[in-house]
């Protein structure tokens, strides 16, 4: 493994991971995180922009030629809602939010990156992003908004995930996760009595059948090698036992890695909410919103971290993609405006269970910051040394 990898650098990621997790904030709300973050880049000396409450945190450290290009790290600030069940030490403090995604070990790893490049910089100038929001709100659009990182040649973040184990990291070329779009079916019959059910239009009855037509949609509509996912999450109907529902309304999501499943399931949705209501003489009305777009990594900023990561974790620690994720990010309206890539660090030890991200038990092995603080110096260099010999 890379020199990187020592001791005093583990201890310090592991403090700041703690202090992060200890103290969870939701989505544009991450004043305290931001504070540390801010308390952090002083001390190394590194000049940063802030963007205030609802905003980002943005660090600049000065490389060895002002012309040399400039690379960006992100790090994502933000919690979930929901109670903590892990028993940590440091669990959150509050019982109603939690680090359940990991961000808290993204944060420990750019800003053991940062002090990494601060004693070895690369030639050009490297920025540190802390975005508010990724789970909920798009916040990377803040950040390009604000203009910090206009002049960046590339831009490089990543995600831990119990998928592979410590000292393993997944690099590939292209679609890595899933458009994701949500809807809303609003199902309008006639209210009724329940002893009466021939003078009413029973809206649950309608929303049953429309549950089970929507499944076809991927199961018989899309090419099975074309991942693809239409989910009903919530459904909100009726006032009584003995009472015919005039009103249902589903909310759900929908996952696609390509432009035409999307559109077709987009349109298939509307057909087939729209045709059982006329079949049953209920009104359906659909509403689509657009999700995080897709992550598409660039073919050179592949390479470039793929690289990287054989620097840091060896051959034997490079891992295949088998299929897209589809899970969403809004590291996807970065790649919209500039290059770069997204990569999985494993955070699971041998001996540790499997626990899905946003589980209330979520939680890492620190192992995994310190590997990742390597890669996100690593990468900055390799960036370098590629787009200089070009």
């Amino acid at each position: 493994m890379h020199s990187y990898l020592d001791p005093d650098l583990s201890s310090h990621v592991v403090t700041l991971r703690r202090a992060f997790h200890r103290h969870p904030e939701l989505a544009f709300n991450e004043q305290e995180t931001a504070a540390k973050i801010i308390a952090e880049l002083k001390e190394l000396g590194v000049p940063y922009e802030y963007g205030g409450q609802g905003g980002g945190v943005v660090g600049r450290l000065p490389g060895t030629d002002p012309n040399a290009p400039v690379f960006a790290l992100r790090a994502d600030m933000d919690a979930l809602p929901g109670a903590e069940n892990t028993g940590l030490p440091f669990a959150s403090a509050y019982n109603d939010r939690m680090h359940a995604c990991g961000h808290d070990a993204h944060m420990a790893m750019v800003l053991g990156a940062a002090r990494l490049l601060k004693s070895s910089p690369p030639p050009g100038d490297t920025l540190f992003v802390f975005q508010p929001a990724e789970e909920k709100g798009g916040g990377s659009r803040v950040i390009l908004q604000s203009g910090w990182l206009n002049g960046a040649q590339a831009i490089f973040g990543g995600h831990v995930t119990h998928h592979y184990k410590v000292g393993e990291i997944m690099v590939a070329e292209g679609t890595v996760t899933a458009q994701s779009d949500r809807f809303a079916i609003k199902i309008t019959g006639k209210g009724g009595h329940g002893a009466r059910p021939h003078e009413a239009v029973d809206a649950v009855v309608v929303t049953g059948l429309l549950i089970i037509a929507l499944q076809t949609l991927v199961s018989r509509e899309i090419d099975p090698v074309h991942p693809s996912v239409v989910t009903i999450g919530t459904v909100h109907a009726g006032s009584a036992p003995n009472v015919i529902a005039e009103e249902a309304i589903l909310e759900g999501s929908i996952r696609t890695t390509l432009p035409q499943v999307r559109d077709h399931l987009h349109a298939g949705i509307r057909r087939i909410a729209e045709s059982i209501g006329d079949l049953h003489n209920a009104r359906a009305e659909v509403q689509i919103s657009e999700g995080y777009p897709p992550v598409v990594n660039t073919a050179r900023e592949a390479r470039i971290a793929l690289q990287a990561a054989r620097n840091v974790v060896g051959e034997s620690g490079l891992m295949v993609m088998d299929h897209p994720s589809m899970g969403s990010e809004d590291f996807s309206y970065y790649l919209q405006q500039l290059p770069g890539c997204y990569v999985r660090f494993g955070a699971r030890s041998g001996d540790q269970p499997y626990v899905p991200l946003h589980s209330p038990a979520f939680d890492i092995d620190e192992g995994v910051l310190q590997v990742g603080a390597a890669f996100f110096a690593e990468v900055v260099h390799q960036a370098a040394a590629v787009v200089q010999s070009a």
